[in-house]
């Protein structure tokens, strides 16, 4: 994971890189990417297959502790691009979009501009969180 100045083979982030923290559908809505390009993990090298667990299981540990979530799903197709995007979705049981299968249809609706992005001001908060606590949940 990276944290810091560390370069490691994995990095999480907000979706849509080409805006400055967003949009997202949902604040705490991250991605899990590979540094080296990468299709998914039936192209990984030994070293990034042994990682791969704990890394997903890290930072959806940290989804869940700025997110407050009770569950944090996770998702990746790659076919938007054909590169490594674990997708890492807050599950809230008081937030009906994200039960389920439901989230696929939030995240088109999203794509589709049917619902709003979260707010950036959300988004921002998510952030800032999240750096403060990604080195007691990464390292």
């Amino acid at each position: 994971m990276s944290s810091g100045r560390c370069r490691c083979p994995w990095f999480l982030r907000q979706p849509k890189p080409l805006a400055p923290t967003g949009p997202a559908p949902l604040a705490g809505w991250g991605l899990l990417d590979s540094r080296r390009h990468c299709g998914g993990p039936i192209n990984f090298v030994p070293e990034e297959a042994q990682d791969w667990g704990v890394v997903v299981q890290r930072a959806s540990q940290l989804v869940r502790a700025v997110t407050g979530c009770e569950r944090v799903y996770a998702i990746a197709f790659g076919e938007g691009a054909r590169h490594l995007h674990l997708h890492l979705i807050p599950r809230s049981a008081d937030d009906p979009r994200t039960s389920a299968w439901k989230i696929a249809d939030l995240y088109r609706d999203f794509e589709a501009g049917k619902v709003n992005a979260a707010s950036a001001d959300c988004v921002n908060e998510w952030v800032l969180r999240a750096r403060d606590l990604a080195s007691a949940v990464l390292d």
